[in-house]
């Protein structure tokens, strides 16, 4: 019996259907009326067709005249739907990006979904909506407000600039070992005991499954040490030293050690430290007299790092390796954190990790160019 509407593909029609098959990437249903076109054309009957694809056979009729009647794009493709209109346009959606940017009410850390929905309702904007429908029209807008990262936003200035480029620039000079480059920069750490025995990991057996060590959340405070750290990143050395306070004192000590236990054959020491209230060379003259603490200064060639530019510091990345692998746990006396400290810097003096800084001060021009306090900006 000949039908209505016959599939008739031509050569080119179904070399594209067969490239759109075997790729597989465009959506289901379009490989599916893929699929019907080219077994229609083969000769397939309507219900063979329906029962392969698991489809209805008015599923397949329709295809069929939509080709025929229409053309293969047309086929292949979903015709637009008219749908329900969206609840949330225009003066509303406005008000929901301009009250989801704004501060929280008061007692409430955030805005919330249902929080956003209730305000857009008491307010009359809207009748009704759901928090799914809000969801949806904050991620169109790319919003996600019980989301929020901590950052450094340094102060635009010249003194800002300044300041990083001087560092980069001593980053970018050639080894030198009469001259070495050395990083410092201290990090608190509490002590910190516990309370009960934690209870080790045990692995499976035939009879039991394994378990993860437990460690009971009630702890007792121990006090508080500091750390200072030395770093010459392209030497693949590195000092912790623990103290208990940091004040202007220690670092004065910290510096003579530097001077002349770490580095006695040095010409000059290029120093990169931050603008803590006690890295000055005044320091030295509280403690030491003056001939002693003139004599560490004329060693020292101090680079400051910018106000709120820690980043700069290749010391900081050392320190945060440091927290990963030796103290992110409950250490409970300095004794036992020097011996620790001392165990992971000789390990990792032994295997000598550098650091490959690449960023420049090309970098930093085109990078951070909206920092610069020039003309164009």
């Amino acid at each position: 019996m000949n039908k209505k509407y016959s599939i008739f593909l031509s050569d080119e029609q179904r070399l594209q259907l067969v490239d759109l098959v075997r790729k597989g990437k465009a959506n289901t249903r379009e490989i599916r009326r893929a699929h019907t076109l080219l077994m229609a054309n083969s000769g397939s009957t309507d219900e063979a067709i329906a029962k392969s694809l698991h489809i209805s056979i008015p599923t397949v009729e329709r295809t069929r005249k939509q080709f025929c009647v229409d053309c293969l794009s047309v086929t292949l493709k979903d015709r637009p739907r008219s749908g329900k209109p969206p609840k949330i346009t225009g003066t509303a959606e406005a008000y929901l990006i301009a009250t989801t940017c704004s501060d929280a009410p008061e007692g409430s850390a955030r805005w919330t979904l249902k929080m956003l929905a209730d305000k857009l309702v008491s307010l009359e904007i809207i009748d009704s909506v759901s928090t799914n429908t809000i969801g949806r029209t904050l991620k169109k807008n790319e919003l996600k407000p019980w989301l929020k990262e901590q950052w450094c936003i340094p102060k635009i200035s010249s003194e800002f600039v300044a300041c990083m480029e001087d560092v980069l620039d001593l980053y970018a000079q050639p080894i030198d070992p009469e001259c070495p480059l050395v990083c410092f920069d201290e990090k608190l750490c509490v002590l910190i005991s516990d309370v009960h025995e934690p209870i080790p990991a045990t692995p499976k057996n035939e009879e039991k499954r394994g378990k993860v060590e437990k460690e009971d959340y009630e702890y007792e405070r121990e006090g508080s040490s500091n750390l200072f750290a030395f770093f010459a990143p392209y030497l693949g050395w590195r000092h912790i030293k623990v103290t208990e306070r940091r004040t202007k004192v220690d670092f004065a000590h910290c510096m003579k050690e530097l001077v002349d236990v770490h580095f006695p054959e040095a010409v000059v020491i290029k120093l990169v430290m931050d603008n803590l209230n006690t890295h000055t060379i005044g320091a030295l003259y509280e403690v030491f007299e003056p001939s002693e603490a003139r004599r560490i200064a004329k060693k020292l060639e101090i680079h400051h790092t910018p106000k709120h530019g820690s980043w700069l510091n290749m010391v900081e990345c050392e320190l945060s390796v440091l927290a990963r692998q030796c103290l992110r746990r409950r250490i409970p006396s300095i004794k036992t954190l020097e011996k620790e400290v001392s165990i992971w810097e000789s390990n990792r003096n032994f295997e000598r990790v550098c650091v490959n800084w690449r960023f420049r001060i090309d970098d930093a021009r085109i990078k951070l160019s909206r920092i610069y306090p020039t003309h164009q900006n």
